[in-house]
């Protein structure tokens, strides 16, 4: 396997800090984007680097805000200045919320979509022209089977930012095959263990309103996650989804999947997401347009 060089978002906890090192792992040079890596997240860069000398891989924390496009071009060029290219980027930054969703203010709603989908734009407006120019790379994003499978309620916000984040990465999918860059979404279900989703959590504004949806909404949240927690099966660890990253990082150009699922507790995400990606490559072929399902052979 050739090495290369990958930048991750999100990647100071959970899936990001999991696929970071995982895939330093495998011996590529890993840029592991984070936030305020002077302060609130100084002990994530030290446990980067330590992780880095003592498993002697190439892991190394960079200052990246998603939230801030000045952040994330400045990221961006130092990787280049360094590297001189750049060959994968994983969209792993995201935020989720909990609670009723008429509780949240229209502004709390649009923050949950910069934070889920706008940071992705971000991120590629930076990349992307660098890809282009090589005619190669792997854009990776991690969605939610929330998507498209069981959504239980009080999570309103952040499925509704995941599911334009889906079709946001579906569209480059297709806008960059001609470029040669390929297009992986990696889809994982409800993990709640190796992850801090729920318990940091964003909550809504309108504290009123959340009284008034307990009276016959009561202890909902603790319920929906205890319940899948109980559906995941032994071993449904957080490390399943960095090891399927690894493993389609891996893979040679021209083989990498469209989508794949990690959903240990199956919430039916795949056998849609399946039929929906059959249909729109068969509408692809149709219109004369088939050939931005290969992107390698572009």
């Amino acid at each position: 396997m050739s090495k290369k060089i990958i930048v991750i978002s999100g990647a100071s906890s959970g899936f990001g800090a999991l696929t970071a090192r995982t895939l330093a792992d495998q011996g590529n040079t890993v840029y592991a984007g984070m936030r305020r890596t002077r302060d609130r997240n100084a002990a994530r860069v030290k446990e980067a680097t330590d992780y880095s000398v003592a498993n002697s891989v190439d892991l190394r924390a960079i200052e990246m805000d998603s939230a801030s496009q000045q952040s994330i071009d400045g990221a961006i060029g130092q990787i280049l200045a360094e590297e001189g290219g750049l060959d994968v980027v994983v969209h792993n930054a995201g935020h989720m919320v909990t609670g009723p969703a008429e509780a949240f203010t229209p502004e709390e709603l649009a923050q949950a979509y910069d934070a889920n989908v706008l940071s992705t734009q971000r991120l590629n407006r930076a990349v992307l022209p660098t890809l282009r120019r090589q005619g190669h790379g792997l854009v990776l994003w991690v969605g939610s089977s929330s998507t498209r499978g069981g959504t239980p309620p009080y999570l309103a916000p952040y499925f509704a930012a995941k599911a334009a984040m889906d079709a946001l990465a579906v569209s480059y999918g297709a806008e960059l095959a001609r470029w040669g860059v390929e297009t992986t979404i990696v889809v994982p279900g409800a993990f709640t263990s190796g992850t801090n989703h729920f318990a940091n959590s964003g909550r809504p504004g309108d504290q009123d309103l959340v009284v008034d949806y307990d009276q016959h909404y009561a202890g909902l949240m603790d319920q929906v996650s205890d319940k899948l927690a109980e559906l995941a099966p032994l071993g449904a660890e957080a490390s399943l989804v960095s090891d399927e990253i690894a493993r389609i990082v891996a893979l040679p150009p021209g083989q990498r999947p469209f989508r794949v699922h990690v959903d240990p507790a199956d919430d039916g995400s795949e056998e849609v997401s399946d039929l929906a990606d059959r249909i729109r490559a068969r509408f692809l072929k149709r219109i004369g347009l088939g050939d931005l399902l290969d992107p390698v052979n572009n």
